[in-house]
């Protein structure tokens, strides 16, 4: 099931990537595993699963012991919490969710200690939704600036959420608010689009999306 799963994933995506005037392999499909079995994604990455995304530092650890390979790349696409950072920076190759100068800072810190520059990701709050973390559309410049000059830190993008409630239509001026913003820094991820907006977000510009109930059903 898993397998037939991925490869319908894969095929919507192609058909969206090409609808964008993009190949699908310009798409990084993260594997949402937070509520997936040890045997489970296992079975995904038998089928080319490479990236892995969870929301909790304790399961991500968990499951990095278990799975421990050079082949993966682990992304936290949850939220971070100061106290978490140094356990973050240790296991993920990719932060989606800095949303603040002071946690850049702290990832920043912890780095340093490990001589490695942590790869993050802006995390935007383009919906408006009080609900949810990410710096406002209005304020991510300014903080864009401010963090980009961090020493142990590197941006490669932006990430946002789309509406838990409403159209498609609502998803994609979401996901356009980010792209917009993406594109006045040149940056080379946006990360939009999970289980139920994702062919919308590759059609308005994504370039890797994060999929779990599409996938473990």
């Amino acid at each position: 099931m898993i397998a037939e799963n991925i490869s319908i994933v894969r095929e919507n995506i192609s058909d969206s990537a090409k609808k964008a005037g993009k190949s699908p392999e310009d798409i990084a499909i993260i594997c949402v595993t937070k509520k997936a079995s040890i045997e489970q994604i296992k079975e995904a990455i038998a089928c080319g699963v490479t990236d892995i995304g969870e929301n909790r530092i304790q399961n991500a650890v968990e499951k990095y012991n278990l799975l421990r390979s050079a082949a993966l790349k682990w992304h936290l696409i949850g939220h971070l919490q100061t106290n978490k950072v140094k356990k973050a920076v240790e296991v993920f190759d990719l932060i989606h969710s800095v949303d603040s100068l002071h946690i850049a800072e702290a990832i920043s810190k912890e780095a340093a200690k490990i001589n490695k520059t942590q790869d993050i990701l802006i995390q935007v709050n383009t919906s408006g939704e009080q609900s949810k973390f990410g710096v406002k559309p209005e304020s991510a410049t300014d903080l864009i600036k401010q963090i980009v000059l961090l020493n142990n830190i590197k941006v490669l993008g932006l990430m946002t959420i789309g509406p838990l409630q409403g159209s498609i239509e609502d998803a994609r001026q979401c996901f356009r608010k980010l792209k917009k913003l993406s594109d006045m820094f040149n940056f080379k991820i946006l990360s939009m689009g999970m289980s139920g907006d994702y062919q919308a977000a590759i059609e308005e510009g994504s370039t890797m999306v994060r999929i779990g109930s599409a996938i473990f059903k």
